[in-house]
């Protein structure tokens, strides 16, 4: 018996709303808001550069033309990784 082939993944995230203080990302059922004031990479990129998005291992979040990586632990507590790259 063959498996049927493996359809298109639905857990995708999307970012849902942009604003001048940062913007909302839906993944997997939670929304996570992502201040600039905390995530400073994203403060001048363009909503394109923004909202291409790529998860990564489940839980690794990559913005290819950014070239930003941040995983779901750092996004619900940021304020256990203090090391900002400016």
């Amino acid at each position: 018996m063959k498996s049927q082939k493996n359809g298109k993944n639905t857990l995708k995230p999307e970012i849902t709303n942009i604003s001048e203080f940062g913007f909302w990302l839906f993944m997997k059922g939670k929304e996570y808001f992502l201040p600039f004031e905390k995530f400073p990479w994203f403060k001048d990129a363009s909503i394109g550069q923004i909202t291409k998005i790529e998860l990564w291992h489940g839980t690794h979040l990559h913005w290819p033309k950014l070239d930003v990586d941040l995983s779901i632990s750092i996004i619900e507590q940021p304020e256990k990784y203090k090391l900002i790259a400016k």
